[in-house]
């Protein structure tokens, strides 16, 4: 037994006596002959951390049926075409597409990064679509490909009340709680309007180093 065997098995059970439904542990045995593995395979105090990494990277894309090589985009990778105008789906990488005139675009090239602070003050307001009217679905230029995101940072920008351009959105109506308590009567005020615009449009320069832009 390695060194990296001994440890893993001495945490394992350690795990196993304090959270015994750790969800880790129905796979023990794996885990244990993954570190011998490892533990065999002559790394150094330089390199462990790197391969480390790499062996941890490729279990998660693989359980969770990701791409760890990049698209070949061969004829078998393709499924057989699933709408009117021929489109099919790539088996490999579903976000993928390629049109019958041969072009081919990444559903998830942009996601839009807005600055919609919460309660706690944090930035969640991750999404897909268009902004300044860039799509995140965009072309890829070649094969072999490998899937890539680009986060761009977007905010919102507020409109006036009678604002009927689309695209927009609008927050839900509301009313003045302490008023309703006040008269019993809820006076429905409109949600504001707004829309998003790209904070830096110098963002996408990358992003269209690596795609070609739709």
């Amino acid at each position: 037994m390695t060194n990296t065997q001994s440890h893993a098995e001495k945490e394992l059970e350690i795990l196993a006596n304090n959270t015994p439904d750790a969800v880790i542990l129905e796979f023990k045995d794996e885990l244990l002959a993954l570190c011998e593995k490892f533990g065999n395979s002559g790394q150094s105090g330089g390199s462990a951390p790197y391969v480390a990494g790499a062996l941890s990277s490729a279990v998660k894309k693989l359980c969770l049926q990701q791409t760890i090589a990049p698209i070949t985009g061969v004829e078998d990778e393709w499924s057989s075409p699933f709408d009117n105008d021929g489109t099919v789906q790539n088996k490999r990488c579903y976000a993928l597409f390629k049109q019958p005139d041969g072009q081919c675009y990444y559903l998830d090239a942009i996601v839009w990064s807005a600055d919609t602070p919460g309660e706690s003050g944090n930035n969640w307001d991750n999404f897909s679509g268009s902004v300044n009217g860039i799509t995140s679905r965009q072309y890829i230029k070649e094969f072999p490909f490998t899937p890539k995101t680009f986060y761009v940072n977007v905010t919102r920008e507020k409109l006036p009340a009678d604002w009927d351009q689309e695209p927009f959105y609008q927050d839900k109506d509301y009313y003045i709680t302490s008023e309703f308590e006040e008269t019993g009567i809820k006076r429905w005020i409109p949600g504001d309007k707004y829309r998003y615009v790209i904070k830096d449009m110098k963002q996408l320069d990358e992003v269209f180093e690596y795609y070609q832009k739709k």
